[in-house]
């Protein structure tokens, strides 16, 4: 008995010294309101300086033509317009908690969140001086018109309930919870040397290197889908998500430039280069730029004053819904910009300098920093002219030729349907007309979607059972976007790029005068469609060449993972070390958890895996990265599985797939089969809608397949003539009268 005595002494002193501590964190300072001021003014000088520093220095390096790649991903990524004003809401908030935090005292540094030492009281001052509170305002929906009838840019008040459901500027949701170094914010991997399930997280560039690397000369091209499949996907990417990066490239603490330090401070997190780099060669002391992604407003360790979340969390600055949003923007101020309102014919703009065989082109863009007139010089192109990057609902559009022939496709298509729509109701004004046939064009793409590309990826028997039948809306469904839909699971198509963009001419032959190129050399070149004999030869080349095709030894070329961006001598990006340390930079959770959250087995050990991926050779090497099938990163162990029957994915994305369209689909007000969104027989028309014939009236194309998606030869695709036309008619006013 005797050592009972000391043990309960010992308990009781232990005790006593967690009471104190407690009482310690439990106290919360009466913060003045001159404090929460200083601390806000310092926070927003120092975030605008920031800011502007990091504009001003992209701009610089794009006027020079001295532009990085980490530039152009920096660019392409910027929070623009309503969504810069978010993202810069929340660097306010977060700096002047931290500031504040620090000046504290040492007894606090072991606190967790901000409430922990702040009162929720002097937390809302907080957002409310940084301008926090005003972008997690519900939106009114009584004073928005016809509300019923069109779709907002923003996405607001789609859902009456919900008023933010699927809305532009909002976090991504989480099916799962977060797992972030510190609980909070810290991503995964942020100290290389901390143990993670007992195993060390290998380097993202080393099993890019090891386990994804195929060269170009050794892909296997798909034997029954087309390169339009591949594009489509991005194209439907560009219409459902945009991740911000922060839009600074240097650290706010300690002002590290984010491009050519290897240290990781916030917002940096760069990708070290292992030794024996196959690109970098023995012992670079070099990394990869990475910018992490932006915080929401309330989130990170100041949640407690909105919904309680205190995590971090990204922002979509896009709809979830299908809208055809990346041909019309998703905050108003773009999409007004992109809109021809020099007559009242409800037209967007067209470029004004060039045409394409007598059709429209996209208009340039307005922005000073232009980083695709670079692209010229290094292409000695001698006939090629200096010209702008284009401009469109997404920023995206110029990232290769083939996504802004696309672009060019369905701004022209826009631009047809609001003069026939006008021929047939002339006494309608320039703002019905552009809504009208903006309604259409994004019923077009949900029932192209849902009708002709989710079936060939998720394969026919789970889109039959998850994704054929529409239930009707569900107001309680949050449309909004998942976190590991963005950032992993709809990078699926990442993989079935091929190293080229094809050029074929009129017999779907080359053409000797603009042949195929090199994917690297067509990224950010807007001139190539100007000058070389417009978007017709690259759409041919989607028709006809095939995608390529995911195998488990041959997942992604060097085009993608040593030449992306490529412009210069500068360091080239590696797509498949950013898809990693992006799900990593979210804190999204390792590969058995989603496993598990879709139902399916969750392998622990060699002989599991072996069966998840029916490949004992990558088992063994996953496990020899990992350790464990916990840590793999939830992008690569989805990429690994093989095909669900007749799909393009493995079972664990076609899951996450139909589940987000799926919610995209049900819970969208206007979808374009929920009663009173269309008439009848507009819904009949709509269900007949071919991307086929988009091609043929809006291109100098004349033959093309009947099944978009389907690997075929020429010699089978069907006269223009052929196809029949869409039918508008259901849209002329006295159309029922008539009938």
């Amino acid at each position: 008995m005797k050592w009972v005595l000391p043990l309960i002494a010992a308990g009781l002193y232990l005790g006593y010294l967690y009471l104190g501590l407690q009482s310690h964190v439990d106290e919360k300072p009466n913060l003045t309101r001159d404090v929460i001021e200083k601390a806000v003014m310092k926070a927003k000088a120092i975030v605008d300086s920031a800011y502007e520093y990091s504009r001003k220095e992209c701009i610089k390096r794009v006027k020079k033509n001295a532009a990085k790649p980490s530039d152009i991903l920096l660019l392409m990524k910027q929070p623009v317009g309503r969504t810069r004003t978010a993202v810069r809401a929340a660097d306010y908030m977060n700096n002047a908690v931290n500031f504040i935090r620090a000046s504290l005292g040492k007894h606090h540094k072991c606190s967790i969140n901000a409430t922990d030492i702040i009162s929720e009281e002097d937390l809302q001052v907080i957002s409310d001086l940084s301008g926090c509170t005003g972008e997690r305002r519900l939106p009114s929906c009584k004073t928005i018109p016809n509300l019923d009838r069109f779709r907002t840019i923003t996405g607001v008040c789609n859902n009456r309930k919900n008023t933010l459901y699927g809305s532009a500027n909002i976090p991504l949701t989480r099916w799962l919870l977060p797992e972030y170094q510190d609980k909070i914010s810290l991503p995964r991997g942020w100290d290389p040397e901390r143990r993670v399930k007992g195993e060390l997280l290998p380097l993202v560039r080393e099993v890019s290197n090891q386990i994804i690397r195929t060269a170009n000369d050794d892909i296997e091209n798909d034997p029954h889908f087309n390169f339009l499949l591949t594009i489509f996907a991005q194209w439907i990417d560009h219409d459902l998500t945009l991740t911000p990066h922060s839009p600074v490239i240097r650290s706010y603490g300690n002002s590290i430039d984010c491009e050519t330090s290897c240290d990781r401070t916030e917002p940096c997190f760069p990708i070290p280069i292992p030794s024996n780099d196959p690109r970098f060669g023995r012992n670079s002391d070099e990394c990869i730029p990475f910018f992490r992604s932006a915080p929401a407003c309330g989130s990170d360790n100041t949640g407690h004053v909105f919904d309680g979340i205190t995590v971090r969390q990204q922002m979509n600055a896009l709809t979830a819904f299908i809208d055809a949003s990346q041909v019309y923007g998703s905050v108003d101020v773009k999409a007004r910009s992109l809109r021809d309102l020099t007559s009242d014919k409800g037209l967007l703009k067209v470029n004004d300098k060039y045409n394409d065989n007598g059709r429209e082109f996209l208009p340039f863009s307005p922005m000073d920093a232009n980083m695709c007139a670079t692209r010229v010089a290094i292409t000695n192109i001698s006939n090629a002219k200096e010209v702008p990057c284009f401009f469109a609902g997404d920023e995206r559009v110029d990232e290769n030729i083939a996504l802004t022939s696309l672009h060019t496709l369905f701004l022209r298509e826009h631009n047809r349907l609001a003069h026939a729509l006008a021929r047939l109701n002339p006494h309608w004004d320039g703002e019905r007309l552009y809504q009208e046939a903006r309604k259409i064009m994004g019923a077009y793409f949900q029932v192209i979607i849902f009708r002709d590309f989710l079936p060939p990826i998720v394969g026919p028997e789970i889109f039959a059972t998850k994704l054929a039948t529409y239930p009707g809306y569900d107001e309680n469904v949050d449309a909004s976007i998942s976190n590991v839909f963005a950032t992993a699971a709809f990078r699926f198509a990442h993989l079935m790029i091929q190293p080229f963009i094809f050029r074929l001419n009129e017999q779907y032959n080359e053409d000797p005068n603009f042949p195929t190129i090199l994917l690297h050399r067509a990224f950010f070149t807007p001139w190539r469609a100007i000058f070389e004999d417009g978007v017709d030869p690259v759409l041919r080349g989607l028709l006809v060449r095939q995608a390529k095709l995911n195998t488990q030894d041959q997942m992604m070329h060097d085009e993608l993972r040593d030449r992306l961006f490529e412009f210069t001598s500068e360091t080239a990006l590696d797509l498949a070390s950013l898809n990693i340390q992006r799900g990593r930079d979210h804190g999204i959770p390792g590969y058995r958890k989603w496993r598990k959250f879709c139902g399916l087995s969750q392998p622990s050990n060699f002989k599991q895996l072996k069966k998840v991926l029916n490949n004992g050779h990558l088992a063994r090497r996953l496990l020899d990265f990992y350790g464990t099938p916990t840590n793999i990163d939830v992008w690569l162990g989805g990429m690994a599985e093989p095909f669900v029957p007749g799909g393009r994915v493995g079972p664990l994305f076609a899951c996450i797939i139909t589940t987000q369209f799926q919610m995209i689909r049900d819970g969208d007000r206007l979808w374009w089969e929920n009663p009173g969104v269309f008439t009848e027989d507009q819904r009949n028309s709509l269900k007949e809608t071919s991307l086929a014939r988009l091609i043929c009236d809006n291109t100098g194309i004349t033959k093309v397949p009947l099944d978009p998606f389907k690997h075929s030869d020429p010699s089978t695709f069907t006269d223009c003539n052929r196809i029949p036309a869409f039918d508008l008619s259901p849209w002329e006013e006295d159309y029922r009268r008539r009938r």
